[in-house]
């Protein structure tokens, strides 16, 4: 089981790193600060740029968080909220993502919140300091909670941006 949480944390933290590095520094084909801040205008997320990097600083950290096995909890929540934005644009295209649809941040939240109520295991930092007791369900609950409404915040607020900007 060991092994298993190890290869699914740097799974996750990798992946979430490299979205990170296609915001931030327009690695991996990416289109970096300013190309995604005009993607992200176009889907309500004003002012572009900024929510940019906040959210590939929120990447990065749940990533941080995942490889080391750090606050998994934290990270966990960090990553369901992140992916709940990013699924968000692409709802109306259905679930698949060979169709544009939310597939893969669905994915990655789901991997991000069944990490939140496991924990990390003995091969991680929380177990090193001892922080044994961020596991369980009541951790991974407060989690999916934390996620789910700095996420929904997030979206409503796009949405909220998208209706002014059409009327």
């Amino acid at each position: 089981m060991e092994i298993g949480l190890l290869v699914l944390r740097l799974l996750l933290g990798g992946l979430l790193f490299g979205h990170a590095a296609q915001k931030l520094f327009g690695w991996f084909r990416g289109h970096g600060p300013d190309g995604t801040g005009t993607v992200f205008e176009t889907w309500g997320f004003r002012p572009g740029k900024p929510l940019v990097v906040l959210a590939a600083l929120c990447e990065l950290i749940a990533a941080a968080s995942m490889v080391t096995g750090l606050l998994i909890p934290l990270g966990a929540a960090i990553a369901l909220g992140t992916m709940l934005v990013a699924g968000s644009v692409n709802v109306s295209k259905g679930l698949w993502a060979q169709s544009g649809g939310y597939e893969l941040p669905l994915v990655y939240g789901g991997l991000a919140v069944g990490l939140g109520f496991t924990g990390p295991g003995e091969w991680s930092l929380d177990h090193a300091f001892g922080l044994t007791e961020l596991s369980g369900a009541g951790w991974g609950g407060a989690a999916v909670a934390l996620g789910l409404l700095t996420g929904l915040v997030a979206v409503a607020r796009a949405a909220r941006e998208r209706r002014r900007r059409t009327a």
